[in-house]
């Protein structure tokens, strides 16, 4: 049962001690068969023509969230109907899609595993608190999907407004996007929290953290052993050989590290390279930059993650078509970077 509809007002996520009245206009959720037997047995009338929509299902702080089952999580292995999961965690699951099937017939019975993807009902901080944890990864917030439509116009306004700013160059590009974005508060067409939650916090501490992480391979002399390596192999045999080893260190670390950390951990070190051997500098950042994103030889990279289990996808197929796409990489970067950012 998804909530309770009366006189009085919507009860979503109604709790088990949830006395019943006459005249209840109930939202259940299950296979049709199971339905048309409970009509017969329990004395009540099916509403054919109710129609119901996500806002439907939104009372005061009731939402509607995607989230998905991660590896390790609590939750594997185990039924909703075991884990009591409404009255533990105060939220109702609507669905479940497991490898692009939706599984709705007693939902309550089915072991939970690694990637299932569940469609929730319940209070943000109670999701949040979840994805605290560790044991899910929210998806999406189904209940922000509904479309400002009219709020379109204001948000090309928006866009063309930093267009002309940033062609023109009347002001510091920093300044046209600040002011496009102004635009949209202004008309609220995006409010200031959405804001808020589009920044990757984590990944600005991450950053962060990793500026410091470069400074300190500079101060101990770390940037100048791993130059020494590549210099040391691949030296005699020029400048090209020296760009095309800093381009497979960086793979070599984008692997288990995300792109940007990977770009900040070898580029100090690529930049300082190319300045002590008379290189240009430019061909081995740019070189760099497009190695850090070369993250295809694994699943660790977040966006492999989501479609990881969705896809039914194993280890090896990463493996096999990422070498593929990596040395296609390789080959038009060491053929093209050096024309149009010469090694001299």
């Amino acid at each position: 049962m998804i909530g309770v509809l009366r006189d009085t007002g919507t009860r979503l996520t109604p709790q088990s001690e949830e006395k019943i009245r006459a005249g209840d206009l109930l939202l259940v959720c299950g296979r049709v068969e199971d339905i048309l037997r409970v009509k017969t047995a329990a004395g009540i009338e099916i509403k054919s023509d109710f129609k119901l929509s996500d806002r439907d299902l939104r009372d005061g702080e009731m939402q509607l969230f995607e989230v998905m089952i991660l590896r390790g999580s609590d939750l594997i292995g185990r039924t909703l109907k075991r884990l009591r999961f409404r009255e533990q965690y105060g939220l109702t699951v609507l669905a479940l899609n497991r490898h692009g099937v939706s599984l709705l017939a007693k939902m309550s019975d089915i072991p939970l595993r690694f990637g299932d993807v569940l469609l929730v009902q319940g209070r943000r901080e109670d999701v949040e608190r979840l994805v605290a944890d560790g044991n899910l990864l929210l998806l999406q917030d189904v209940s922000r999907r509904s479309k400002r439509v009219g709020k379109q116009r204001w948000a090309i306004a928006a866009f063309l407004f930093f267009l002309i700013l940033s062609v023109t160059q009347v002001v510091p590009l920093v300044v046209a996007v600040m002011a496009g974005v102004l635009l949209l508060i202004a008309t609220r067409t995006i409010n200031a929290q959405e804001i808020y939650d589009f920044i990757e916090w984590r990944l600005i501490v991450l950053i962060a953290g990793l500026i410091s992480f470069s400074a300190a391979m500079e101060k101990t002399g770390t940037d100048r052993y791993l130059a020494g390596l590549i210099v040391r192999w691949a030296g005699d045999y020029g400048g090209m050989a020296v760009l095309a080893g800093f381009f497979l260190l960086t793979v070599l670390l984008t692997q288990p590290m995300s792109n940007q950390a990977a770009a900040l951990v070898v580029l100090p070190v690529a930049v300082k390279t190319a300045v002590a051997l008379g290189l240009n500098p430019r061909t081995f950042a740019v070189a760099v930059t497009y190695a850090a994103s070369c993250s295809f030889l694994t699943p660790l990279e977040p966006a492999c993650v989501l479609v990881y289990a969705p896809g039914r996808y194993r280890f090896l197929d990463f493996f096999k078509v990422g070498s593929i796409l990596t040395l296609a990489v390789f080959i038009i970067v060491m053929l093209l970077v050096p024309i149009y950012w010469p090694l001299r």
